[in-house]
């Protein structure tokens, strides 16, 4: 009876603890809205530069009409196949070089140079290679998910218990026995891991390749906007990404908590 009162009483500090997190997040953005506008009001920053919270909003009803949607959704789709396309290859291409030590040996060194390399660098050869379509965009996003999602599920793999393959090798499982019961199951914190990273990644593409090839999204509209010297669009827009990049890793954070119920 005492220890089902001290793990009531637990819980409770627990759910104080996240509401008062909860209610801290929301106070600094309440804060931080207040003191941009009342330092923009007493021209203390210049409001042309960098706008100012009720600017954004007048801006954000003006043009809030079927344009932002479209434009919106033409960079999440973009961003959702970057995405989803990045981690299912990086994540079968870490099981390749998993799977095979020669493997690993010749290419890892090329996935390290690789994962170094600017990729807006490598933006006027996709465009010749692939168009100047949705295409391009998308595959400036996966390369960018890509080579980080392998890296991070390769080093997951690798660190895998050696004791306990060692301890399946000697109940002569195979391989494939050994990699879809112990090693993948292992590494799904790693694979979510890899996800909420590849958020941000894949917006961060597609929004680099819109900014090079693009009539329509969020980047369009950034460099639309800063190309005018609109920059309360310039920041309109930003906040819009920022609340779709938000809402995506919403929706990993989601996937991650049910992944965990449902395995403890």
């Amino acid at each position: 009876m005492q220890n089902l009162s001290a793990h009531k009483a637990y819980l409770r500090k627990l759910k104080k603890r996240k509401t008062l997190v909860f209610g801290l997040q929301v106070g600094f953005i309440v804060f931080f809205l207040f003191l941009w506008e009342i330092l923009v009001r007493l021209n203390v920053i210049d409001g042309f530069i960098f706008s100012s919270p009720l600017r954004i909003y007048r801006t954000f009803r003006e043009i809030s009409g079927d344009s932002l949607f479209t434009h919106a959704y033409v960079s999440t789709k973009e961003t959702f196949w970057g995405f989803i396309i990045g981690t299912v290859l990086g994540t079968a291409v870490a099981i390749a070089l998993w799977w095979s030590s020669l493997l690993k040996s010749v290419f890892e060194p090329y996935l390290v140079v690789l994962n170094s390399l600017p990729k807006i660098a490598l933006g006027p050869i996709i465009i010749v290679w692939v168009g100047t379509g949705e295409a391009s965009i998308i595959t400036m996003a996966v390369l960018i998910s890509v080579v980080i999602t392998t890296l991070n599920m390769l080093s997951g793999f690798l660190q895998t218990d050696k004791n306990k393959i060692l301890l399946m090798k000697t109940m002569n499982a195979t391989r494939a026995q050994i990699f879809f019961k112990l090693v993948f199951p292992g590494n799904i914190p790693t694979l979510v891991s890899s996800l909420k990273i590849n958020v941000g990644m894949s917006w961060v593409g597609t929004i680099m390749g819109e900014y090079l090839v693009s009539e329509r999204g969020l980047g369009y509209l950034i460099v639309y906007g800063s190309q005018v010297f609109k920059l309360d669009l310039v920041m309109t827009c930003t906040v819009v990404l920022c609340v779709l990049a938000g809402v995506m890793y919403a929706a990993v954070a989601l996937l991650e908590r049910h992944i965990k119920r449902k395995r403890g």
